[in-house]
C-alpha cells in the first residue's frame, strides 16, 4: 500500500482528490448530495414541520450524507485495499462505482408514489450498491471470484427449473396457500414459508412458535423496505445463501486447502435438498450464522464467534448446540497454550467464557419471549406433537419410519420415508467414515446435529436437515479428490435435485 498516499487522504484534501481522481470524487460526492436529500425528505414527510426547522434540517442532513458517504467510502476502500491485496488508489477509483449507485435513490420520486414507490427505489439503490461491491470484489479476490461463480451457477438453472416446474406442470390438486398473485414469485413460497411470512406480518399464532423468530424479523424489517414481505424472504435466503458460502470456503480453506474448499462448496450447492437455500425457508441464513460461528472460532475471535451463536440459536433450536464446539475449541487453544495460555486472562478466560454464554443466550431470549406471550417458555418444543414429535430414543424414530414403509398403502408414502431413512442412514454413515478426517469439534457438532432430530420419535425432514450439515460436505470435498466420488455425487445429487426442486415448485411435498 502507498503509505504517501494514506497520508494525502489524511493530511492534503487536493493530493486525495488528484490520486483517487476527479471523476470518482464527483460520483461520491453526487451521491453523498443523494444520500443527504433523501434523509431531509423522510425527515420532512413524517409531519409537519417549521419553515426554520425545515431549511436548518436541509443543510444538516446534506453535510450528513455528504460526510457519511466520503467517510464510507474511504473506509471501505482501506479495508478492501488490505483484504484484496491492491493499491488503495485501486480500490478507492472502483469503489466509486458502488456508491455512485445510489443515485438510484431519486427513484423515489417516480411512479409509483407512496410508501410502496419509495420502499422499492431505495430497495434497488441497495441492491445496485450490494452488487457494484460484489462484483468489484470479485475482480480482485478469487474466493470471491470462486463462490460467486459457483453460486451463479448453481442457483440460475435451479430457479430456472424451478419457474418452468410451475408454468408446465402446475400445482398438485387441491387449494394452496398462495404467496403471491405473481405465479413466478409465489413458487418460492410453499409450505413452511407460509407460516414465516404470516409470523412477519402478523406475530405468533397457534402451532407457529415451533419457527424461531431471527428469520420472519429479518423478513419484517427488508419487507418494510422492498414493499413485499415474499421479496424480503428471498433476498435474505439468496443473500446469506451466498454469504455461507463464502465463510464455508473461507473456512475449509482455512482447514484444508482452497481445491477442498472449492469441491466442499460445490457440493453443498447441488445438494438435493438444495432448493431451500433460496426458497423462503431459514435453511440458508442458518448455515451462515453456524459457519461464520465455526470461522471465528478457528481464528479465536472468541465473542464474535459467541455472537454468531447467538444468533444461530435464535433461527433455529439446533443453534444452541454451537456451544459445545466453542467450549471444546478453547480447550484444545488451553493444551496448545501450555500454561503461557491464561496468562492473559482477558483474551484467553474472559472473551471464551462470554462467547460461550452468548450462544445459549440466544434460546433463553426466545424462550423468554415466550414465557411472555403465552406463559409457556418451551411452547416452541410442545407443539411439535402437531406435526407427531415427541422425545423419544434415537432407534425409535427408525422403528417407527420402517413401520410406516411396512404398512403404507400409497406410493408416494412409501417414497417420501423411504428418502428420509436413506438421508439419515446417509449422515450417520459419513460421520462414522469420516470422523478421523475432522476436527473433534466439528465431528462432536455433526453428532450432536444428527441426534438431536432422531430423538424425535421421526425422520420427517432429514433430507433438509443434512443441508446445514457442514462438516459432511468438508468430507466430501476432501474424498473429491478422487474422480470416482466426484464423478458419483454429481451423478446421484444433480438429478435428485432437479426432481426436489420441480416438486416443491408443484406443491409436493419435499423434506
Amino acid at each position: 500500500m502507498d503509505l504517501a498516499f494514506v497520508g494525502a487522504v489524511r493530511s492534503k484534501p487536493l493530493a486525495f482528490v488528484a490520486a483517487a481522481g476527479r471523476p470518482a470524487v464527483a460520483a461520491v460526492g453526487i451521491a453523498g448530495l443523494t444520500v443527504g436529500f433523501f434523509l431531509w425528505y423522510e425527515l420532512a414527510l413524517r409531519g409537519p414541520h417549521g419553515a426554520a426547522f425545515l431549511d436548518l434540517t436541509w443543510v444538516l442532513s446534506l453535510v450528513v450524507g455528504v460526510a457519511g458517504t466520503y467517510g464510507g467510502w474511504i473506509a471501505y476502500s482501506r479495508y478492501f485495499a488490505r483484504r484484496a491485496r491492491v493499491d488503495e488508489k485501486i480500490a478507492l477509483q472502483y469503489d466509486a462505482i458502488s456508491w455512485s449507485a445510489l443515485v438510484l435513490l431519486w427513484g423515489v420520486l417516480l411512479p409509483p408514489s407512496g410508501g410502496l414507490g419509495t420502499g422499492r427505489a431505495v430497495g434497488i439503490a441497495v441492491a445496485a450498491f450490494v452488487l457494484a461491491k460484489l462484483v468489484v470484489a470479485a475482480r480482485f479476490n478469487r474466493t470471491v471470484r470462486d463462490v460467486a461463480l459457483t453460486f451463479l451457477m448453481t442457483r440460475l438453472p435451479m430457479i430456472a427449473i424451478a419457474e418452468l416446474a410451475a408454468m408446465v406442470i402446475g400445482q398438485r390438486p387441491g387449494v394452496h396457500y398462495a404467496a403471491s398473485t405473481n405465479p413466478m414469485l409465489a413458487v418460492w413460497g410453499r409450505w413452511d414459508a407460509e407460516h414465516y411470512l404470516s409470523i412477519a406480518k402478523f406475530g405468533y399464532s397457534g402451532t407457529e412458535p415451533a419457527f424461531f423468530p431471527l428469520y420472519p424479523l429479518l423478513i419484517r424489517i427488508v419487507g418494510a423496505v422492498t414493499g413485499s414481505q415474499l421479496i424480503a424472504g428471498l433476498i435474505i435466503s439468496n443473500a446469506a445463501s451466498f454469504l455461507a458460502l463464502l465463510y464455508l470456503y473461507k473456512l475449509i480453506e482455512h482447514e484444508y486447502n482452497r481445491h477442498v474448499a472449492q469441491r466442499a462448496t460445490f457440493y453443498v450447492s447441488i445438494f438435493p435438498t438444495a432448493i431451500f437455500f433460496s426458497a423462503v425457508y431459514s435453511e440458508s441464513l442458518f448455515l451462515f450464522l453456524t459457519v461464520a460461528s465455526f470461522y471465528y472460532v478457528r481464528e479465536r475471535r472468541w465473542v464474535l464467534a459467541g455472537a454468531f451463536g447467538f444468533l444461530a440459536a435464535l433461527t433455529r433450536a439446533e443453534g444452541v448446540l454451537l456451544a459445545a464446539p466453542l467450549f471444546i475449541e478453547w480447550v484444545i487453544a488451553a493444551k496448545e497454550g501450555g500454561r503461557e495460555f491464561f496468562r492473559y486472562w482477558v483474551d484467553d478466560v474472559l472473551k471464551p467464557l462470554i462467547g460461550m454464554a452468548l450462544v445459549p443466550l440466544g434460546l433463553a431470549t426466545y424462550t423468554a419471549y415466550l414465557w411472555v406471550l403465552s406463559g409457556d417458555p418451551l411452547r416452541f418444543s410442545h407443539v411439535q406433537s402437531h406435526w407427531g414429535r415427541h422425545f423419544a430414543p434415537p432407534w425409535v424414530s427408525f422403528a417407527n419410519t420402517v413401520q410406516k414403509i411396512a404398512h403404507a398403502q400409497a406410493p408416494q408414502t412409501i417414497a417420501n420415508e423411504a428418502l428420509e431413512l436413506a438421508f439419515t442412514l446417509l449422515m450417520l454413515t459419513v460421520l462414522f467414515v469420516g470422523m478421523r478426517r475432522l476436527r473433534l469439534s466439528y465431528v462432536v457438532y455433526m453428532a450432536l446435529s444428527v441426534l438431536i432430530p432422531m430423538c424425535t420419535g421421526s425422520l420427517m425432514s432429514m433430507p433438509r436437515f443434512a443441508l446445514v450439515l457442514f462438516p459432511m460436505f468438508a468430507l466430501f470435498g476432501l474424498w473429491g479428490a478422487r474422480p470416482t466420488f466426484g464423478n458419483a455425487y454429481v451423478a446421484f445429487s444433480l438429478p435428485l435435485l432437479g426432481l426436489f426442486t420441480v416438486l416443491f415448485a408443484d406443491w409436493y411435498w419435499v423434506a
